[in-house]
């Protein structure tokens, strides 16, 4: 199929009369139709008829349209859309995983419980946090679970706390989720470096709030900081210790957002320079790409002061020695009995699925592994910096770690800018990587390429965005009208955003 063939909706090739199956005649008088008049759609009809051939061609054309991690390389910043391993696929569609019903007594699910079990063992010693729960269905579900479990921390002291601070660089759920939890959201500034600032910024006779003189006025209210790291700028907050520090000061908790950890695992442990509790992507880091609406997993880890907190139930092991020998025998279970927990956050024990996905992840990879992907990250973003460097803008000239920021200042001269140069991508074969974030860079490029791309892909990839970089200095209007290879060429964002056709309706009722 010509990628410029715009394919119809299978609406639109019915045909009456056609089908594609042959049924035998019904032997029992046909049924009727008991809905009541409310619950029928009267603009549907009957089902498109079309032939077997017509169905099957229609979807495969489908499929060729979209791009997927399988088709190259996926270069979303802060989304870690790596290969995606067929051993951990495999793993997770074993039947004993697949048919163990969530409400199984523990003694028949011990082998689902084991997991679980090792899993959460591997997660804390990844983070370098000793408490941890597994249930969250996603990032936000995890960071929700993070605020909710500080605002129970404090709550059980007594302090009614009500502010959270989040730098200008974090991702844009932060915000989000602690509203949700009923705080009230200051915003701390980033220096030229891209890391938090503790002093206050002056930006055009504006004042903007460093870390150290908004803990002196708001310290007392203060319940945390959210805080992502590396932030979204790719680089590492090199004062972490001391920024968890200042917060302990005060009586204040740092709660970090994982979604970058592809840039720590194996190499440094949250934990370890002063995170009291942060969520992990597992449909990111460790196994699944989480394109395409899911399942995903947020499992959330904590420190000692708050893992009493944390949701039920948790899996335990009970271990007792047998025979003559004193063998250990381990036996695991739901442990239900916690006073002080936040309640349930996910309908059962979350998306089990993707953890069966992510231990066979841990466990095909070891430890060195999972440490050669991180440092592998490392090198294929800082690959493209250093080749795309030049061409296109660098803001922020601090080191930078497993995904690089530019701008499109350079070809905004040109009048091209940041959507015109990923519309000719897709000319070109690749996907998009993220765009105009984050918003503290104005026209932003966050390009991650992940452990899994060779170095062909990431030159393929580089010669594209420098023939781009070309293109916008000698023919500027071909970029404005890009993609023009596409099925679909460029569509009004505008008017889809706030007006989209989300249903078919036949010709007969529009």
């Amino acid at each position: 199929m010509s990628t410029r063939q715009r394919e119809p909706l299978i609406f639109e090739q019915s045909v009456p009369g056609k089908r594609g199956m042959d049924l035998p005649p019904l032997d029992v008088p046909p049924p009727r139709d008991t809905r009541a008049a409310h619950l029928r759609r009267r603009d549907f009809g009957i089902l498109p008829s079309v032939s077997e051939v017509d169905v099957i061609r229609h979807f495969t054309r489908m499929s060729h349209w979209n791009y997927g991690v399988d088709d190259g390389i996926y270069p979303l910043g802060s989304c870690t859309m790596k290969h995606n391993p067929r051993l951990n696929e495999k793993a997770a569609a074993l039947p004993g995983f697949t048919d163990c019903h969530p409400m199984a007594p523990d003694e028949l699910a011990q082998g689902n419980l084991e997991l679980i079990y090792t899993l959460q063992e591997w997660l804390k010693e990844i983070t370098g946090l000793p408490g941890i729960t597994l249930q969250p269905s996603a990032g936000a579900a995890g960071e929700l679970t993070g605020v909710m479990l500080i605002r129970a921390y404090h709550v059980s002291r007594g302090a009614a706390r009500r502010i959270i601070l989040i730098p200008d660089s974090a991702h844009g759920t932060n915000p989000a989720t602690a509203a949700m939890a009923g705080y009230e959201v200051l915003e701390v500034a980033s220096g030229p470096d891209g890391t938090i600032s503790f002093t206050d910024l002056d930006e055009g006779g504006k004042t903007r709030r460093g870390l150290n003189s908004l803990l002196a006025e708001f310290g007392p209210e203060v319940a945390g900081l959210m805080v992502t790291n590396p932030n979204t700028l790719g680089v590492f907050e090199q004062a972490i210790q001391e920024v968890a520090d200042a917060l302990h000061a005060v009586g204040a908790l740092m709660y970090m957002d994982g979604a970058n950890m592809n840039a720590l695992v194996g190499v440094a442990r949250p934990g370890d320079f002063g995170v009291d509790v942060m969520h992990l992507n597992l449909h990111k880091t460790f196994s699944t790409p989480h394109g395409g609406g899911g399942p995903g997993s947020g499992p959330v880890a904590c420190s000692a002061a708050l893992e009493p907190f944390l949701p039920v139930p948790v899996v335990r092991r009970d271990t007792r020695r047998v025979g003559e020998g004193e063998v250990e025998t381990h036996t695991y279970r739901w442990d239900w009995d916690r006073p002080k927990s936040i309640g349930k956050v996910h309908t059962y024990h979350g998306n089990f699925g993707m953890l069966v996905r992510a231990l066979a992840y841990c466990l095909s990879h070891g430890a060195d592994g999972l440490k050669q992907a991180t440092l592998r990250a490392i090198v294929n973003a800082n690959y493209i910096r250093a080749r795309l460097s030049g061409t296109y803008h660098l803001p922020i000239q601090s080191p930078t770690l497993h995904e690089v920021v530019f701008s499109d200042t350079r070809q905004a001269a040109h009048d091209v800018h940041t959507l015109d140069i990923a519309k000719r991508l897709i000319d070109c074969g690749f996907h998009p990587p993220t765009v105009y974030f984050p918003l503290i860079v104005p026209g932003a490029i966050m390009i991650e390429p992940t452990e899994s791309e060779s170095k062909a892909e990431l030159d393929a990839f580089c010669e594209a965005m420098l023939t781009i970089a070309r293109e916008a200095e000698t023919d500027p209007e071909l970029l404005h009208q890009a993609p023009t290879t596409a099925p679909l060429r460029r569509l009004d964002e505008t008017t889809a955003a706030r007006r989209p056709v989300l249903r078919w309706r036949s010709p007969e009722t529009t």
